[in-house]
């Protein structure tokens, strides 16, 4: 590790001194109390973190988000272990979630589980940038194969956004809020409950002046004004939920969700980017730079995403079905510098599914089916109106062997339109030594990934393409201290991918690489709580990926630290601090400086974010953060910027 590492060693250092100094005297005969939480995403079922099994879980709470008061899903990602998180320049830009090393499309995102991947994308990878945290409640992520519950995609884990829906206890919050760059954001939240009906309604709207996405800081691009642009990005999002119980045993929910985003963009050309670049004939390689040029390349994207389902309990809440009907509409347009057509992409997803889980005293049998359709239009790629479904049949048992023993096991056939039947299986055993604080924990999985719609019909497609095969296993220990005041956990695993589908230069098209791709590594998490209100928690990822010939995945670190810290004092004060530290990570292949030389590398480096609030009254709440604390230059893609020292404030008023 280097110099710039140490960063969080002093900070933690720093933390605990002075905050556990100032509170040990007053808190430290207070007993610290964790709730077990709940979670959805492993097995579709509400259930405990305790009774997971060998599942590797994190849930990002409503209290984390709250006190963190980040603009998007893409920032609280960011401290998960074995998560990385890369985008190509400022909010609203393209980002990837890459987990324990696999590539974005092997990563399954869904908002309150309705599969948020675009079926119009390159890769049908799910884009983040335009989801932001109004209305949600919680983030679950699952590392690891879970292709047995969700399917294709879900090869290396699934994030799993989850919102809030209707209380009891009505409830009304207006916000504003201002900062760096130019960013501006208002919105409002209202929720509650009648006798049958429960609501959650949210809009808020945020502008951005933002910066130059060609990173004016680099010296191995061109210069000379071709980096001053600033650009921007709008959003506007609604969002809501609905319940409603006919009685204790028949309920309907739905939910709906709004997003309608613009962001400005620039030119790439010769391995880098900028405002501007003049047409040639060899542009790909050697460009010429027009900062006087005009520069309206922007893209605006629309996003519909909704969910019916209903929920009935039989023969005393023996046996519980569940029965939805979910659905995305994807509408991405792109336009140039010169303001005309660039790109266009439109992507439907329509899935039915059932599940029923019978609830035995000690263990829960659950079965399922499922119809998923998906189709893609996109006249700049070549590929009119094409579609294709894949019908899904699951099975999976939660076996409880008094308290210390939990087995979650399961198995689905998914038969493709195009592609037949696949099977894939997971195991995931955990088991806590009696009179200890130690817990056991194992996994085994299979996936598989069929080639996206644009994969295989754009004009880039290959018709040929066969699914991506995966297995993955790890295995891990957690054990507590104090009372479990602390808790240190250790985790290794493996994930090999077979068939693994990448760009080939050489003929211009999709290809199956020959061989296994491979993802090994490490994950070491410690969550402290020295007394109440104060917690820390640290951790360290070890990723190593390896291609068919050897090579190391692109933006992809080998090691990098998390440290978060939250205090709350004097009853209407909170504090936090989010710090972590990214090791070197190759540069695409693609990327090459002005002289045409390959970038290779990008450098490792430390960001610190600061954040905290203030209870002025029972209805006003006052808020601030501050992003990269040390003004730490680097780059997550060569050539593209990253915000600096920045700034934000912001009110929160309750009406109800």
């Amino acid at each position: 590790m280097k110099k710039k590492g140490m960063y969080l060693v002093i900070i933690a250092v720093f933390w605990m001194t002075a905050i556990t100094g100032v509170s040990a005297g007053q808190a430290e005969d207070e007993a610290v109390t964790t709730m077990d939480q709940v979670v959805v995403s492993v097995t579709q079922t509400e259930t405990t973190s305790a009774k997971i099994g060998g599942n590797s879980v994190t849930v990002i709470t409503a209290k984390e988000i709250e006190e963190k008061n980040p603009h998007t899903v893409l920032e609280l990602l960011k401290t998960v272990p074995g998560v990385f998180v890369t985008s190509t320049g400022g909010m609203g830009t393209s980002a990837s979630v890459f987990i324990r090393g696999a590539d974005s499309k092997n990563t399954l995102v869904m908002l309150d589980g309705v599969v948020l991947n675009d079926p119009s994308s390159a890769n049908r990878s799910a884009d983040l940038s335009d989801i932001n945290l109004d209305q949600v409640e919680r983030i679950e992520v699952v590392r690891g194969a879970m292709s047995v519950m969700y399917g294709s995609n879900a090869t290396a884990g699934v994030v799993n956004i989850i919102t809030q829906k209707g209380g009891k206890a009505p409830e009304i919050i207006a916000s504003v809020e201002g900062g760096s760059y130019g960013t501006w954001k208002t919105g409002g939240h209202a929720s509650g409950a009648t006798d049958k009906l429960t609501y959650a309604v949210s809009g808020s709207y945020l502008s951005r002046d933002g910066f130059s996405i060609a990173d004016k800081d680099n010296p191995r691009i061109p210069q000379d004004g071709n980096t001053d642009e600033k650009d921007g990005y709008e959003n506007l999002t609604l969002s809501g939920n609905l319940g409603f119980e006919f009685n204790d045993d028949f309920t309907l929910s739905s939910s709906l969700r709004y997003v309608d985003a613009q962001v400005d963009l620039d030119d790439s050309a010769g391995g880098y980017t900028g405002d501007n670049f003049i047409p040639t004939d060899e542009w790909w390689k050697d460009p010429i730079p027009n900062p006087d040029g005009p520069t309206h390349k922007r893209s605006e994207s629309e996003q519909l995403i909704g969910q019916f389902k209903i929920n009935n309990w039989l023969a005393k809440g023996f046996f519980q079905s569940i029965f939805s009907y979910e659905f995305t509409r994807n509408d991405r347009q792109a336009y140039d510098n010169d303001n005309l057509p660039w790109y266009d992409y439109k992507g439907d997803s329509d899935e039915f599914s059932w599940q029923g889980n019978m609830n035995f005293d000690t263990h829960v049998l659950s079965l399922g089916a499922g119809y998923y359709n998906e189709a893609m239009e996109s006249l700049s790629s070549g590929v009119s109106d094409i579609d294709t479904h894949t019908l899904s049949y699951w099975l999976q048992d939660q076996l409880f062997l008094g308290d210390n023993l939990v087995l979650i096991a399961g198995a689905r056939l998914d038969d493709h339109q195009s592609f037949g039947r696949k099977t894939t299986f997971r195991i995931a055993p955990a088991y806590e030594i009696p009179s200890t604080d130690t817990r056991l924990k194992a996994s085994f999985g299979t996936g598989f990934r069929s080639p996206s719609l644009y994969e295989l019909y754009s004009e880039y497609g290959n018709p040929d393409l066969e699914p991506e095969k995966s297995r993955g296993w790890d295995l891990g220990v957690e054990q507590g201290f104090l009372d479990d005041h602390l808790t240190l956990g250790v985790s290794y695993w493996e994930m090999d991918f077979e068939n693994r589908i990448d760009y080939d230069m050489l003929i211009s098209k999709y290809n199956q690489l020959e061989g296994d791709t491979e993802t090994r590594g490490v994950e070491v998490s410690a969550a402290w709580t020295p007394v109440k209100d104060l917690f820390f928690n640290l951790n360290y990822t070890y990723t190593h990926t390896k291609d068919p010939e050897g090579n190391r995945l692109v933006r992809r670190p080998e090691n990098q630290v998390g440290l978060t810290a939250s205090y709350r004092f004097l009853e209407k004060w909170q504090v936090g601090m989010d710090a972590r530290w990214v090791g070197e990570r190759d540069a695409s292949p693609y990327a090459m400086d002005k002289d045409g030389l390959p970038a290779n590398t990008l450098d490792d480096y430390t960001v610190v974010n600061l954040s905290g609030s203030c209870d002025i009254t029972d209805r006003f709440q006052i808020f601030a953060r501050v992003d990269n604390l040390f003004d730490e230059y680097y780059e997550d893609a060569f050539s593209y910027a990253t915000p600096g020292l920045s700034g934000y404030i912001g009110l929160k008023w309750r009406l109800l």
